[in-house]
């Protein structure tokens, strides 16, 4: 789950903001960054839209960070 932090980082965010920006409790989110757990569909689209990437990028199936083009 380093590319998650590393992005989160970049992008000047806490965990805290994750959690405001996602509906994700803090203490889920750490976990979920520290490899403690997984997130599920819903959790991982979540992430993707708020650190402006794609779920691949955070899936590690593509080296590519940024996203998609998405539908309006």
């Amino acid at each position: 789950m380093s590319r998650l932090k590393d992005l989160r980082k970049e992008r000047g965010y806490t965990q805290i903001k994750m959690q405001h920006l996602t509906g994700i409790d803090q203490s889920d989110y750490s976990k979920i960054e520290n490899g403690k757990r997984y997130y599920t569909f819903e959790q991982c689209r979540k992430i993707a839209l708020a650190l402006d990437t794609s779920m691949d990028y955070l899936a590690g199936l593509t080296d590519q960070i940024e996203p998609y083009p998405r539908n309006q």
